[in-house]
């Protein structure tokens, strides 16, 4: 039995289409509009390639955003004086860096800036916050339903209650970045989805229903982009994916089971390590 939820229709989710030919338009635009300070670099401490290096970082930072294109490699010489050999070593630096991405046939573009997570418990609204984006949802289903039967034994319910099950796709200034495919224990939560589920469900959790996340277990994997999935996330089919799948805890009671698929080029895990002290 399925029980589909009332609530405003969301924004029809778009088919989202290779963004090669109009990403290129815009971002040869941009580029065309970058006005070079003519500057010839000098040998000196620091080799020109170096140089070079740190005045595109500079013009990556200040005056293009993800998705433009660099100058090409000849204005590149003319304007500071170097070589194409000193240019492509200092592109291939930002490159290996992760600042710049080759398109071939294409160009030279400016990198997005990944999500980064340290692993602490947050919620995608406030992991993008954090770091200044702002964060956005599709709803691709919204349903109460029987939940599988792994996730009904996680959540330890009685027989006959229905969970919520949530998919969204979710956004950071407009562009994909995960898709979450999660479910919501209905016995602390029975009316989840009466409430603005585009925006942090963890928020509603807490504030509505006091059954604040405290605590989880994560398993991070790789996959690879299924054709929906592809579509969603604007990807090759076949791309690399970061599946983590959430088990989530309030004070002991499990609230969320969620899967979540990330775009690798927009999303990384960073933990802190140390050195295991011996056992005595």
């Amino acid at each position: 039995m399925v029980t589909s939820a009332n609530f405003p229709a969301p924004d029809p989710v778009p088919t989202i289409t290779p963004t090669t030919t109009p990403t290129a338009v815009a971002s040869t635009t941009a580029a065309a509009e970058t006005q070079l300070t003519s500057r010839l670099l000098k040998d000196g401490p620091k080799p020109k390639h170096a140089q070079l290096r740190e005045i595109l970082e500079e013009i990556c930072a200040t005056e293009l955003s993800p998705g433009d294109m660099l100058p090409g490699e000849r204005a590149l010489e003319e304007t500071y004086g170097v070589s194409r050999i000193t240019v492509r070593r200092a592109i291939g630096d930002l490159v290996a860096s992760g600042k710049l991405k080759r398109a071939r046939g294409k160009g030279t573009f400016v990198a997005p800036n990944p999500l980064v997570s340290r692993l602490h418990l947050a919620s995608f609204s406030s992991e993008m916050s954090a770091q200044h984006l702002q964060a956005s949802s599709k709803i691709l289903q919204a349903a109460r339903a029987m939940a599988p039967e792994e996730i009904s034994a996680f959540f330890n319910a009685e027989p006959g209650v229905m969970h919520t099950h949530l998919r969204r796709l979710r956004l950071g200034d407009n562009r994909p970045y995960a898709i979450d495919d999660g479910w919501y224990n209905g016995s602390y939560a029975p009316d989840l989805l009466e409430n603005d589920v585009y925006n942090s469900v963890y928020s509603i959790l807490d504030k509505h229903y006091k059954v604040p996340v405290t605590d989880a277990d994560q398993t991070a994997t790789a996959i690879c982009a299924d054709e929906e999935t592809s579509v969603l996330l604007d990807v090759p089919t076949g791309a690399p994916l970061l599946r983590i799948v959430r088990q989530s805890f309030s004070e002991g009671r499990p609230v969320e089971w969620c899967s979540s698929l990330y775009r690798t080029d927009r999303y990384a895990l960073k933990t802190h390590v140390s050195k295991a002290q011996p056992r005595p």
